[in-house]
């Protein structure tokens, strides 16, 4: 395949033309999330897009503003997220609250590589990074979200009860990284359903 040129979307995901911006996007996200942001050049991210640096560097000023732009879909996924959790449980926070910790315990079984944006906030560790900005937005909006759901189940402290839900989640991420799933991070989902229950929550 010529650099540049349009190609389909890998099997599985669509049919239809990808453009070489979008594919170079999920080109890197996967690169990032296999070797590290790090460990990965632009030339082997514009090879595996199936097209060349000038087209990388036209599209974007340069790797870390490439980085930036694979943090914010990554961002957008957790979006969807919230939004199908919404969809499904109109006006009722309490099985909003089970299925947000049903939905981050599917995603453990299937991150062995862990949460891009969490990775990329132990990696990217100089100060003035743009990718911080982008990391201090995500994880800000996420405890929001996370806060004002608890506080709509009526308990009397919403914050305490978001933290410590985020805590055991960002916990079970990085013993899914170094003991896989037959370690701590299998019960995670208990141990959110049973802090459930002590903060007067109840079984969702």
């Amino acid at each position: 395949m010529k650099p540049d040129q349009e190609s389909t979307s890998p099997p599985g995901l669509s049919s239809a033309k990808v453009a070489p911006r979008d594919r170079i996007v999920t080109t890197a996200c996967e690169l990032f999330r296999q070797h590290g942001i790090r460990g990965i050049g632009v030339d082997a991210i514009a090879e595996a897009a199936s097209t060349n640096k000038m087209t990388l560097y036209r599209h974007f000023g340069s790797k870390d503003d490439l980085v930036c732009e694979t943090l914010r879909v990554t961002s957008e996924k957790s979006g969807a997220m919230w939004a199908d959790i919404e969809t499904r449980f109109p006006d009722d926070a309490k099985a909003q609250l089970g299925a947000w910790v049903t939905a981050l315990s599917d995603c453990l079984q299937r991150e062995p590589s862990g949460c891009d944006i969490a990775n990329a906030a132990v990696e990217l560790k100089e100060a003035g990074h743009p990718a911080h900005a982008v990391i201090e937005t995500f994880k800000i909006l996420q405890r929001e979200k996370l806060t004002d759901l608890c506080r709509r189940t009526g308990i009397q402290e919403p914050e305490t009860l978001a933290d410590t839900l985020l805590l055991l989640l960002e916990g079970a991420r990085v013993s899914r990284q170094a003991s896989g799933l037959e370690g701590p991070a299998q019960c995670f989902q208990r141990a959110c359903r049973n802090t459930l229950t002590a903060f007067g929550v109840g079984a969702p």
